[in-house]
């Protein structure tokens, strides 16, 4: 019996101590893998930690890329309206000078047709001026009969364009519609008893031509009825006439004039 106990008391001892040897171990066990597990999960945080700074950093690259885009892209879009108008508004010169361009080809087709219409025209302008000059008032004949012949020299002449011909052909209407609203004072001769004598002429206008001769002891008008100057009065016209010729010379001031002017025979409806 006694053997029995002591036997039963080993092996609860056994026990005992094979419990306390389990426990210690699987604590330390435990101990270690809770210890492992914080690490393993520190480790995952600071992993999803630098993940997470990884992928804030390239959606700012991102972010600063869609900035940088869009800022060009607006650039862009400015460019492109700016070229849209610069593009319309040259299209429309384009159109323009097309259109003047027919314009052209068409005058060009016409411009030998034209000139061979306008010389006959300025020769008859021409002499329709002439014809003018020889009925008019007598003033300036030498001059204008001068005029019309350098006209007549220059249509003949081939290195003169029909445009400058038809410019001085106008020119010299022109210098004959002035003489009717100008006045004008100037050095000549008529016949006067015979004789060529120097005198003073006087034109006012076309309405009359009046001279006094040198030293003023004969004063006549040109009498478009009689197709000749005739004598004045020298006691009615002598004073008014040397005024006019001094007022046309700007010697003095303007004033009024006394002349003798034609009277209308009878007016023609």
């Amino acid at each position: 019996m006694l053997i029995k106990r002591t036997n039963r008391k080993l092996t609860l001892n056994t026990l005992i101590t094979a419990l306390i040897t389990v426990l210690v171990t699987t604590g330390f066990s435990v101990s270690i893998f809770a210890q492992t597990t914080v690490d393993q999960v520190t480790r995952e945080g600071e992993k999803r930690a630098d993940a997470g700074a990884a992928e804030q950093q390239r959606v700012e690259q991102v972010a600063d890329q869609t900035g940088k885009l869009l800022g060009d892209y607006k650039t862009v879009t400015k460019v492109v309206d700016g070229l849209v108008v610069y593009n319309s508004l040259l299209q429309r010169q384009i159109d323009h000078q097309e259109q003047e361009k027919t314009e052209l080809a068409t005058s060009m087709t016409n411009v030998a047709l034209i000139e061979r219409q306008i010389i006959p025209m300025m020769t008859r302008m021409i002499d329709s001026l002439e014809l003018f000059i020889e009925l008019d008032t007598p003033f300036l004949m030498d001059e204008r009969r001068s005029r019309l012949e350098r006209l007549r020299g220059m249509m003949e002449r081939s290195d003169v364009t029909a445009a400058e011909k038809f410019r001085r052909v106008i020119e010299a209407y022109q210098i004959e519609n002035d003489y009717g609203r100008t006045i004008e004072a100037y050095r000549g001769s008529v016949v006067i008893d015979g004789n060529q004598q120097e005198v003073d002429f006087l034109r006012i206008g076309r309405i009359s031509l009046a001279y006094q001769s040198i030293g003023g002891k004969n004063t006549g008008a040109w009498d478009t009825a009689a197709g000749a100057y005739v004598r004045l009065p020298p006691e009615k016209y002598k004073k008014h006439i040397a005024h006019g010729i001094r007022v046309a010379r700007k010697q003095v001031a303007p004033d009024l004039l006394v002349i003798p002017v034609a009277a209308a025979s009878k007016a023609t409806l």
